[in-house]
């Protein structure tokens, strides 16, 4: 089935083929960046998903050549911290929505995975990354303050000093130095992705779904006494009361020349 988003928003569909589904998420403009309204219905999607018996595997993709830049700076602008933090909130209950899920995943990245973007790629089991897109989180620019959640997500694949570093300089990464470090799985020529995904969800497609899905929950469960403390943690404040106003005004004004939203 091919599902749209609520209130005819053409931001998410959702196409189930029965053993494979993919979410969809994006417009095509903006990189991506996603509202808390999206971010709900990522969560609901991944949910009812969860209850599909014959799925064998998820795909997340974004809309028109880009995975996701994070959230819709639009919203945060001249709003409350929070609101900011209540956007937090939403979009961590989607990631966990979509870690949550019992099959494999996979984040199909192109162009750039920025912010709680790069978080929804991590989120992911596995990452098909084109060789040109750049995946990070430059968010310490806005004075947006790092759950322990997203930290976690990047320090479970590459360690702690590695997701130190790249929180603290919030330099992109491109696929190949993903790749090299072990933040993504997969590097794949620009016009290869949607081949490697296919071959991928082929080899799937012929192994036993039990199997996959005992694959994944024995993983988890070793990594769940790192995980799971993070998980069920207070959330902190999400901004920089004294900063985060006028750095997202300042980067909302200025004249962004294609570069990605970092939320």
């Amino acid at each position: 089935m091919t599902a749209p988003s609520p209130a005819g928003l053409d931001t998410m569909t959702l196409d189930d083929s029965g053993s494979v589904a993919t979410l969809t998420i994006g417009t095509g403009q903006r990189f991506n960046a996603l509202g808390q309204q999206e971010w709900e219905t990522l969560e609901r999607a991944a949910t009812s998903l969860a209850e599909h018996e014959a799925l064998k595997a998820v795909v997340v993709r974004g809309r028109g050549g880009v995975f996701c830049s994070g959230s819709d700076l639009r919203e945060w602008e001249g709003t409350s911290p929070d609101t900011v933090s209540a956007s937090f909130a939403g979009m961590e209950a989607a990631l966990q929505a979509i870690e949550d899920l019992p099959v494999p995943t996979v984040a199909a990245v192109e162009g750039f995975a920025t912010g709680a973007g790069c978080q929804l790629a991590l989120a992911c089991d596995l990452q098909l990354m084109n060789h040109s897109a750049k995946i990070g989180m430059p968010i310490a620019r806005l004075g947006l303050l790092v759950p322990a959640t997203f930290a976690n997500r990047m320090s479970l694949r590459i360690g702690p000093s590695r997701t130190k570093d790249l929180l603290y300089g919030g330099r992109l990464l491109t696929a190949q130095e993903a790749n090299d470090i072990g933040l993504i799985t997969t590097v794949v020529a620009d016009d290869d992705v949607d081949a490697a995904l296919g071959e991928l969800l082929a080899r799937w497609e012929s192994l036993s779904a039990a199997s996959l899905r005992a694959s994944k929950a024995a993983v988890d469960l070793g990594l769940s006494p790192v995980a799971q403390p993070a998980r069920h943690a207070p959330q902190g404040p999400a901004s920089d009361p004294q900063e985060f106003a006028w750095r997202v005004n300042s980067f909302l004004h200025r004249h962004l020349k294609g570069k990605p939203r970092p939320s």
